[in-house]
C-alpha cells in the first residue's frame, strides 16, 4: 500500500461498512489436529501453508481486512514456549503469509497486524509495570510495521490500562492506523470494570482511528456494547463477536451461533454505527460470507455517523450492608500478646488425628489462633480452607488461613474469598506459596496472575464491598489480612521494598519467617522506621544440627546463624533443649517489641509450643500470656 498511512482507511470508512475476517485460532485447530499446548503463532514458521489457507478462505468469503496470526506473538506469551527471542521472526513471517494470500487472490485486501494482551496482568494486581508493558508492545508492533502490515488491530484486551500502553507504543514506533478493541463480559463491562462509553472516549482520545469490541461474548452482547459506545463515540466503531458461547464436545470446542444469526446481528450493528464488522472465536468463513451477503443487502449507503458524546454513565450505586464484626484476632492485636501456632493439613482424608493432636494445646488457653498452611512445600494435602473451617467449628479457636497465590488463578482466588468468608474464616495470610516443581506434582503449572501486594489490595476491596475491578459484590467482607516478611533475607533492601508495597496495599499484620537472633528483627525495625502494624515473630524450635542444616540449605527463606549451629553442635543429644532455649531467649530479648509469636512446631510436635512458653518473661505475662504449669506439659 503506497498511500499515506491512515488516509486509505479514512477514505474507505466514508464509503460504508468494512468486512473483517473471523477466527484464526479455532480455524487452525479445526483444520489440523493440534495439541492445546501448541503455540499457534509459531505455525507461521512451521506450517505457513496452513495459516495461508485460513487467509485465503476469508478473502474468498469477502473479507477486506485479514488479521495476521500474531495474537500472542509478544515476548511474554512466547516465553512460555521457549520462543521469547523469536518475536520479530514470527511477526514478520505472519505478515508475509497474509500479504502472499492477498497477492494470490488479486483482491483489494488490507493486512491487519493482530496484537493481543501480554497474558500477564499489569500492576496492581499483577507483576508487570506499565513501562514493561509498553516495551513489550513496542517490540511486536515495530516488527509488524517493518514487515509491511497496513494497520494494527488490538483485540481481546480486558484492562484499559494495558490497551492504553499498546496504543501509546504504536504511536511511538509507527504511523499505522489503529483499530483498538476490548473484550466485554455479559454485564457490559470490561474485566477492569470500564463501561463501553468510557472505553470509546479514552481510546479515541489516544488517537485510535477505530474503537470497538471483540471476543468475550456473542453477537447479542457485543450489539449491546456497541450501541452504548455509539452514544459517546467520536470515532468509527468496530465489532467482532464470538460465534456464541463455547461448548466442549469430546476434545473439541464448538461454537453454536449460526451464520444467519450472526448476519442478522451484524446488520443491527451497522445500523448502530459500526463501521468494521467481523467475527472472533468460532467464526468461520461461512459466517463471514453470511455477513458479506447481509451487508450487500443493505446497499452501499454510507454508514451512520457516530453520535456525539453524551454524559458518561457512572456505575450504579449499590446499597451496602453493615460490615460484619471484626475477628477475634483483630480485636486482640495491640491489646495482648498473641500466640499463634502453625498446623499442616493432613495428607489423607482423616482430619481427626490432627485435631486430636491439637486438643491439649488448644485446651491450655494459650493459643489465640492456628495458622493453617496452604499446600506447604507444594505437597498434596487437604484443602487449607477445609482445615481452617474444621478447626474453627470443632476446636472453637480462630484460624488464620494461608492463601498461596502460585496455586490459583484470579478466578479461583475470587471464588475462594467468597467461600472463605461464607464459612466464617476471616483471618488470612497472603503468601506466594512454594513452586509446584518442588512438590508432589513437579509437572504442575505455577500461576503468576497476581502479586502478594495485589492480592492484599483485592481483599481490601472485598472489605469495601467491591471486587478487584471495583464492581460491587453482594455484601461487605471483614477480612483481617496479614503478609509475610523475612527480616533475615539476604537482599534486605529488596525485602523491605516488597514489605512496604504490602503495607501500602493495606496489610493489617505481619508474620515473619523464623528468627533466631534478636538483632535480625531489630535491624529490620530500624530499616523500616518501625513497624506500622502488629508483628508476629516467627519461631521454629530446632531439634538437631541436621534439622538446622536442612532448614538452612533446603527451605527458602530460613537462615540459621553460625553461632546457633555451633550451640546445637556442642549440645549433642541435648540439642532439642538448646532449640527451646533459643526461642525463650528470643522472647526475653525481642518479645517486648512485637505483638506476638507465630510458632511452627517441628515435625508436628505441638507439645514443644508449651515448652517454649514455660517461664515466659513477666512483661509478656502482663500482656496476657498465661503461665505454663507442669500440668500443661503432661
Amino acid at each position: 500500500m503506497t498511500q499515506q498511512a491512515g488516509d486509505w482507511l479514512a477514505e474507505r470508512l466514508l464509503m460504508g461498512p468494512i468486512l473483517g475476517d473471523g477466527a484464526m485460532g479455532t480455524q487452525l485447530f479445526e483444520r489440523r489436529v493440534l495439541g492445546q499446548e501448541l503455540c499457534l503463532d509459531e505455525l507461521s514458521l512451521s506450517a505457513p501453508e496452513l495459516v495461508r489457507s485460513v487467509h485465503l478462505d476469508y478473502i474468498a468469503a469477502g473479507s477486506e481486512i485479514v488479521e495476521t496470526n500474531t495474537f500472542g506473538a509478544n515476548r511474554m506469551r512466547l516465553a512460555a514456549y521457549g520462543l521469547r527471542d523469536r518475536v520479530r521472526q514470527i511477526n514478520e513471517a505472519a505478515v508475509n503469509i497474509a500479504r502472499e494470500a492477498r497477492r494470490l487472490t488479486g483482491q483489494r485486501v488490507w493486512v491487519g497486524g493482530a496484537v493481543g494482551p501480554m497474558g500477564r496482568p499489569l500492576s496492581p494486581p499483577g507483576p508487570i509495570t506499565p513501562e514493561q508493558a509498553r516495551d513489550v508492545f513496542r517490540e511486536q508492533i515495530r516488527s509488524l510495521a517493518d514487515a509491511g502490515a497496513d494497520l494494527l488491530v488490538f483485540e481481546t484486551f480486558g484492562d484499559l490500562r494495558e490497551v492504553t500502553e499498546a496504543v501509546l507504543a504504536a504511536r511511538e514506533v509507527c504511523e499505522l492506523p489503529v483499530v483498538a478493541q476490548m473484550s466485554f463480559a455479559e454485564d457490559g463491562r470490561t474485566v477492569s470494570g470500564d463501561t463501553p462509553a468510557e472505553v470509546v472516549e479514552a481510546l479515541g482520545a489516544l488517537g485510535a482511528m477505530v474503537v470497538g469490541a471483540n471476543c468475550g461474548v456473542g453477537s447479542e452482547g457485543v450489539l449491546r456494547v456497541v450501541q452504548e459506545m455509539a452514544s459517546a463515540a467520536r470515532v468509527p466503531l468496530s465489532a467482532q463477536p464470538n460465534a456464541g458461547f463455547p461448548m466442549y464436545q469430546g476434545s473439541r470446542v464448538l461454537y453454536h451461533s449460526s451464520p444467519e444469526y450472526m448476519a442478522r446481528h451484524a446488520r443491527q450493528m451497522v445500523e448502530a454505527g459500526v463501521a468494521i464488522v467481523g467475527g472472533c472465536c468460532g467464526t468461520t468463513p461461512e459466517h463471514i460470507a453470511a455477513l458479506r451477503d447481509a451487508l450487500k443487502s443493505r446497499g452501499t449507503a454510507e454508514a451512520r455517523p457516530a453520535q456525539t458524546s453524551g454524559k458518561r454513565r457512572g456505575r450504579p450505586a449499590q446499597p451496602r450492608t453493615p460490615a460484619p464484626e471484626r475477628t477475634g484476632l483483630a480485636r486482640k492485636a495491640g491489646e495482648k500478646f498473641i500466640v499463634t501456632v502453625e498446623v499442616s493439613p493432613p495428607r489423607g482424608f482423616e482430619v481427626s488425628p490432627t485435631l486430636d493432636s491439637l486438643s491439649d494445646l488448644n485446651g491450655s488457653g494459650l493459643v489465640d489462633a492456628f495458622n493453617v498452611a496452604d499446600t506447604p512445600r507444594a505437597q498434596g494435602r487437604m484443602s487449607a480452607l477445609a482445615m481452617s473451617s474444621l478447626i474453627q467449628s470443632r476446636l472453637g479457636t480462630e484460624a488464620i488461613l494461608h492463601l498461596a497465590l502460585r496455586h490459583r488463578n484470579l478466578v479461583a482466588l475470587h471464588s475462594d474469598l467468597l467461600g472463605t468468608h461464607a464459612l466464617g474464616v476471616r483471618n488470612l495470610l497472603v503468601i506466594m506459596g512454594d513452586p509446584p516443581s518442588t512438590g508432589d506434582y513437579p509437572g504442575a503449572t505455577a500461576i503468576s496472575d497476581i502479586t502478594a501486594s495485589g492480592m492484599i489490595k483485592l481483599i481490601k476491596e472485598f472489605n469495601r464491598g467491591n471486587d478487584a475491578t471495583g464492581k460491587p459484590i453482594e455484601g461487605v467482607a471483614s477480612f483481617f489480612v496479614g503478609c509475610a516478611f523475612n527480616p533475615g533475607a539476604a537482599d534486605s533492601e529488596r525485602e523491605a521494598r516488597v514489605l512496604e508495597r504490602k503495607l501500602a496495599a493495606g496489610a493489617d499484620f505481619i508474620l515473619t519467617q523464623p528468627v533466631y537472633t534478636p538483632d535480625v528483627i531489630e535491624r529490620a525495625r530500624q530499616r523500616l522506621g518501625g513497624f506500622p502494624v502488629p508483628v508476629l515473630l516467627g519461631m521454629l524450635p530446632l531439634r538437631s544440627v541436621r534439622h538446622a542444616e536442612f532448614l538452612h540449605n533446603e527451605v527458602p527463606g530460613i537462615e540459621i546463624p553460625g553461632e546457633v549451629m555451633t550451640r546445637l553442635r556442642e549440645a549433642g543429644p541435648g540439642a532439642p533443649d538448646v532449640g527451646i532455649q533459643l526461642c525463650r531467649e528470643l522472647l526475653e530479648e525481642a518479645g517486648s517489641g512485637v505483638a506476638g509469636i507465630y510458632v511452627v512446631p517441628p515435625f508436628g510436635r505441638y507439645d514443644v509450643v508449651l515448652e517454649v512458653l514455660r517461664g515466659v518473661p513477666q512483661e509478656l505475662k502482663d500482656r496476657g500470656v498465661q503461665e505454663v504449669s507442669a500440668v500443661d506439659l503432661r
